[in-house]
């Protein structure tokens, strides 16, 4: 394996550090995949306390001669520009999508990737996105949604809200309700809202009402519906943030008669395909503090899928 820097969006308002992931083995030009962030300011191995899911796919996936590309996102390479720059509100166009779409840009452009053969994976909140970031950019041989919700960003948040709620107890508890029913009393009616209107809703860290109204303004499924090609599906278990009976379900109800979707479900594992610490919503910051890594075998699943979809494209 060999790790290249390179700068996605060179010469941009937003140039990001990244990697270029090449394997040593097999032939050039090799399949690729594009990494795509969650939701929140991360790194380019979307290091989350002491864990680095990205890290670990792309090193991964080399070993089964599979190229990948990951970079930092605009909101952690420069979180004061970002906010000063789209001070009147951003959407994920401007927080997630170009940049993903340079990523892929770069990855066509270079003689031992096959431009033919570029996957796009994105997790949690990114893998909602890669339906979207199919639809703009068009340049995919397949989807990896990973950990993704299939439910509106704004119902994600307050079913995770509920979930923390179950066992909350006294001022804490008290606190949450309070902060949740008003955040949600001002999106009740955000689709009906005009832009303007919407950015006029903060809801925290800069993110403002045009957010949210912007990303659920087509349902992931609307996405879906006429899209035929390979998509594969992998959700833990166990994870508390993005529900498996709630989401992984939905895509397989969403999917159900699409002639090339693939889903894998793993008993024990987390958010970031990881075994589970302590599975409580309450307890991110430990769930996420123990080094691990993504197992094994999700990557050579992944690995063997995108193997067989490159057959399935020639």
């Amino acid at each position: 394996m060999t790790e290249e820097k390179i700068i996605v969006g060179n010469g941009s308002d937003f140039p990001l550090n990244g990697l270029l992931t090449i394997p040593d083995g097999g032939n050039a030009p090799y399949p690729a995949v594009v990494f795509v962030h969650g939701s929140g300011s991360a790194d380019m191995d979307s290091k989350v306390y002491n864990v680095r899911p990205f890290k670990d796919f792309a090193e991964g996936l080399s070993k089964h001669n599979i190229a990948s590309i990951r970079y930092d996102k605009r909101s952690f390479s420069n979180l004061k520009k970002f906010k000063k720059m789209y001070k009147n509100g951003f959407t994920v166009k401007e927080e997630t999508i170009e940049d993903a779409i340079l990523a892929t840009n770069l990855l066509k452009n270079d003689s031992r990737i096959n431009p033919e053969r570029i996957f796009i994976a994105g997790i949690s909140m990114g893998g909602m996105l890669v339906p979207r970031i199919d639809e703009e950019c068009g340049h995919y041989a397949g989807l990896i949604l990973l950990a993704a919700p299939a439910r509106r960003f704004e119902e994600l948040m307050k079913s995770q809200a509920e979930d923390f709620l179950k066992t909350a107890k006294g001022l804490i508890k008290w606190l949450v309700k309070k902060q949740t029913t008003k955040l949600h009393s001002k999106l009740a009616h955000i689709y009906d809202m005009s832009d303007e209107e919407a950015t006029k809703i903060n809801i925290a860290n800069g993110m403002r009402g045009i957010y949210l109204k912007d990303m659920g303004k087509k349902r992931v499924g609307e996405y879906l519906d006429s899209n035929t090609k390979p998509i594969l599906v992998m959700h833990g278990e166990g994870d508390f943030q993005v529900s498996a009976e709630k989401d992984f379900n939905e895509y397989k109800r969403i999917l159900q008669n699409h002639p090339n979707a693939e889903f894998k479900l793993y008993p024990g594992l987390n958010h970031v395909f990881m075994p589970v610490v302590h599975g409580d919503i309450r307890r991110v910051k430990e769930e996420y503090s123990k080094p691990q890594h993504v197992k094994d075998y999700v990557i050579a699943d992944m690995a063997e899928w995108i193997i067989r979809a490159c057959s399935h494209n020639r």
